[in-house]
């Protein structure tokens, strides 16, 4: 986990991982995983890893119907241009000195139908997605709005949905395991 106040003011969290912070109501991003694809001074852009829409390419019609594409799931990127399909892989890194998970973001039809029957890729498509004007994010970081943290290579077999947010934000601390736990309202417990 990284911890916001520690990094510099420049470093990017591209290829980072936004978890909401367990007490954000805002329905937009409640109980969120956001892959990150983009982040500088001018602002940053990820995707929404644990909305499905339980639909397929295919489902939506058009172009995907009927190609090898009409398979990949369609999930909810975020707010921002909900009718534009972004396409997203990740794989773990295929050299053997490489750790970690090499992220391939906004993909062309042609290069997502390449990787789509590689073994080991997982490939996504996301209507719409999270975007943050220059200061925004950093803004929101500061008031503990977001958790960051590490992609890691599991994480491509998780299960895509709001248990995907706790266990990410389970094991980065015992409290912060907690904390995921809590029910929606505590009251009716």
């Amino acid at each position: 986990m990284r911890n916001p106040e520690d990094a510099s003011a420049d470093e990017s969290l591209a290829g980072s991982l936004l978890l909401a912070h367990p007490v954000l109501r805002d329905q937009t991003f409640r109980r969120t995983a956001i892959l990150m694809s983009s982040h500088d001074t001018e602002g940053a852009m990820g995707v929404v890893l644990n909305r499905p829409l339980r639909k397929t390419l295919g489902q939506l019609g058009g172009d995907f119907a009927y190609g090898p594409l009409a398979q990949v799931p369609v999930f909810d990127g975020g707010p921002v241009q909900k009718r534009q399909i972004i396409l997203c892989a990740w794989r773990p890194h295929v050299e053997p000195d490489e750790e970690g998970v090499q992220v391939l973001f906004g993909l062309d039809r042609e290069r997502a139908s390449e990787l789509v029957a590689q073994e080991g890729v997982e490939l996504r498509a996301f209507l719409g997605y999270a975007g943050w004007t220059g200061g925004q994010l950093e803004g929101e970081l500061q008031r503990d709005t977001w958790v960051v943290a590490e992609l890691e290579p599991d994480m491509i077999s998780r299960t895509p949905d709001e248990k995907m947010w706790r266990d990410l934000l389970g094991r980065l601390d015992p409290q912060w395991r907690l904390l995921a736990g809590e029910p929606d309202d505590p009251g009716v417990n």
